[in-house]
């Protein structure tokens, strides 16, 4: 995955366990584009502490998930849920029952997923 898009599911999913300055500054980073020095300036501390701060919140957000997996499960489900949109879809086409018993078995994955 995409290290910004990585960056961005984590935060949408345990974001608000992070402090408010924390999130302050890691959305500044992550989501704004800012630079290390603009944040440092604007928030009255060192480049250093912007980036050490960005590199403690991105372990936290880690750590989260290696935890509880959310992000994981939320992908799981979403593939899966895209793969029964195609087998319907081609279900509707073919008339091909096979596609229906893939789809029980997609459902099942989910089912098991939550």
């Amino acid at each position: 995955m995409e290290r910004i898009v990585e960056q961005g599911l984590l935060y949408d999913f345990y974001g608000e366990l992070l402090t408010e300055h924390q999130r302050r500054i890691y959305e500044d980073v992550v989501f704004h584009d800012l630079s290390a020095s603009e944040i440092a300036r604007e928030q009255g501390i060192s480049r250093q502490g912007v980036h050490d701060l960005v590199r403690r919140c991105d372990r936290i957000l880690e750590e989260y998930e290696e935890k509880l997996q959310l992000v994981a499960k939320f992908m799981k489900i979403r593939d899966a849920a895209a793969r029964i949109e195609e087998e319907a879809d081609q279900f509707l086409k073919t008339g091909d029952r096979q596609r229906i018993l893939t789809i029980q078995r997609l459902s099942g994955e989910i089912s098991s997923t939550l």
